[in-house]
């Protein structure tokens, strides 16, 4: 499987209540665990920097990890970027 990295910028607009942003978080692993089975989650961290969330995930099909960037950045009213990722040993071993 590839892993893939989803950094997200939430919108200040998203919510006015930091409790809101709970609920948000449910609603959008929810459509993405109905609409992108492919797609699994190994983890997701908060950040402090330029970027407030990143996701890890793993797929074999590129369109399902499309689609569930498509559905944080609509549900989850943020800005989002899709990097793939190499495992550094991996990594290291093609050099």
């Amino acid at each position: 499987m590839t892993t893939y990295v989803i950094l997200s910028r939430v919108s200040p607009e998203a919510f006015s209540d930091p409790f809101e942003f709970k609920k948000i978080a449910e609603q959008v692993a929810a459509k993405i665990s109905a609409e992108c089975p492919d797609v699994r989650w190994k983890d997701s961290f908060a950040l402090n920097g330029r970027f407030d969330v990143i996701d890890i995930i793993e797929s074999d099909d590129p369109r399902q990890v499309q689609k569930a960037a498509l559905i944080i950045r609509s549900y989850g009213h943020s800005i989002t970027e899709t990097l793939e990722a190499t495992p550094w040993n991996e990594f290291l071993n093609m050099i």
